[in-house]
C-alpha cells in the first residue's frame, strides 16, 4: 500500500482563522494551568514513546495535545508493514528530542478508537494538535517522507498553537512530569490575544485591527500575516450572497470584481485549485490594472493557503507562465 501524504497546511480550515486560534488558546490556556500547578518538569526520552487504550485516550492524547503535537501509530501485532514502520517512528520520537510524542496503539485492543479515526487500513499514521485530529499518512513510507511529514507537523504546531514540544532530560527518569516548561510571554502574545478574543466576538474588523497592531511593530511575524490574511478573507466574504456571486461571475466572465469575489468563495470553501485556477485564467483575460488587481488578489490568497503548500508553488508557476 502506498502511503497518503497529508500537507499540513494545505487545508484552508477557515476553520483556520477562528478554529485554530481558538485551539491554540485553550492550548496556552492549559499550558498556563499546568505551570500554575506545578508542572515543568523534563521528561525523559524513554517517556516520548507510550501505549495508550481507550480508556487513557483523553488523558494522555487529547490533554496531552495541548502541550505537543501527538503522533498516533495504529498498529497490530499481526501487520508486517508496521514491524517495519514503529520501530522507526520510535526513534524519530526520541531524534526529535520532545518536538512531538509518539503514542502506540494496538488496533485489535482498542477498535473503538480505530473507527473514531476512520481507519481503513494499518499501519495508519495520524497526529493530534491542540485536540484538532489530523490524517498523516496511511501504509509504509520511507524514513525521508516519515521526516517531511513530521517537519510540517511541528512547524505547524509551533507557528499556528504555540507548541514548543516537551523539554528532555536524558538523565531523567521513565515516568516523571510530562509537562513542557513555562514558555514567558511574548512581545505581541496580548495583541494576539486580542485577535482571538475578536474573532471569538464575530468582530472581524477588531480581528484584522489587531493583526495590523501586531505588523506594525513587526512586519515579519507570521503568525500575525497568516491571521491577517485569513481575517480578511473572511471579513471579505461575510457580506456575499454565495449564488448570487457565483452567478454573477458565470455570467460575467470579463468582470474582475465578480471573478476575485467567486475565487474568496471558492477558498472558504476549500476549493483552493478552483480559487488559483479561477484568478489565474483571469489574469490570462485581463491587461493593466485589472490584471494588476487580480494578481495581487491571488498574492494575498497564497498567503492564506502557506508558501509551502504544493498548490501554491503550482499556481505561482502558472501565473508566471499567465504573466510572462
Amino acid at each position: 500500500m502506498q502511503p497518503r501524504n497529508m500537507s499540513m497546511s494545505g487545508v484552508v480550515d477557515l476553520a483556520a482563522v477562528k478554529a485554530a486560534q481558538e485551539a491554540k488558546a485553550k492550548a496556552e490556556q492549559a499550558r498556563a494551568e499546568t505551570a500554575r500547578q506545578g508542572g515543568g518538569g523534563a521528561v525523559s526520552p524513554a517517556d516520548l514513546v507510550i501505549d495508550v487504550d481507550e480508556a487513557g485516550f483523553e488523558r494522555e492524547v487529547l490533554q496531552r495535545s495541548a502541550e505537543v503535537p501527538v503522533v498516533i501509530d495504529f498498529w497490530a501485532e499481526w501487520c508486517e508493514p508496521c514491524k517495519q514502520l514503529s520501530p522507526v517512528l520510535e526513534r524519530l520520537a526520541v531524534e526529535y528530542n520532545g518536538r512531538f510524542l509518539l503514542a502506540k496503539i494496538d488496533v485489535d485492543a482498542n477498535q473503538m478508537l480505530m473507527q473514531q479515526f476512520g481507519v481503513q487500513g494499518i499501519p495508519a499514521v495520524f497526529a493530534v494538535v491542540a485536540g484538532q485530529a489530523l490524517p498523516l499518512f496511511q501504509g509504509a513510507a520511507s524514513e525521508a517522507q516519515i521526516r517531511q511529514t513530521l517537519d510540517q507537523l511541528v512547524t505547524v504546531a509551533e507557528q499556528r498553537f504555540g507548541l514548543t514540544g516537551l523539554a528532555v532530560d536524558p538523565d531523567a527518569e521513565p515516568g516523571g512530569a510530562q509537562t513542557a516548561p513555562a514558555t514567558p510571554a511574548g512581545p505581541y502574545d496580548a495583541l494576539l490575544e486580542a485577535a482571538v478574543q475578536a474573532l471569538d466576538a464575530g468582530d472581524l474588523g477588531g480581528a484584522v485591527q489587531a493583526y495590523k497592531n501586531v505588523l506594525s511593530e513587526d512586519p515579519a511575524n507570521s503568525e500575525a500575516k497568516l491571521g491577517l490574511a485569513q481575517a480578511e478573507l473572511l471579513q471579505r466574504v461575510q457580506g456575499l450572497d454565495p449564488q448570487q456571486a457565483r452567478r454573477d461571475a458565470a455570467e460575467k466572465p470579463a468582470d474582475v470584481q465578480a471573478q476575485i469575489a467567486a475565487a474568496d468563495l471558492d477558498l472558504v470553501g476549500g476549493h483552493v485549485e478552483d480559487a488559483f485556477g479561477r484568478l489565474i485564467e483571469t489574469v490570462q483575460r485581463t491587461v493593466g490594472d485589472d490584471r494588476d488587481t487580480v494578481r495581487l488578489r491571488l498574492l494575498e490568497l497564497f498567503e492564506v493557503v502557506g508558501a509551502e503548500d504544493p498548490r501554491v508553488a503550482a499556481a505561482r508557476r502558472a501565473l508566471a507562465r499567465a504573466l510572462f
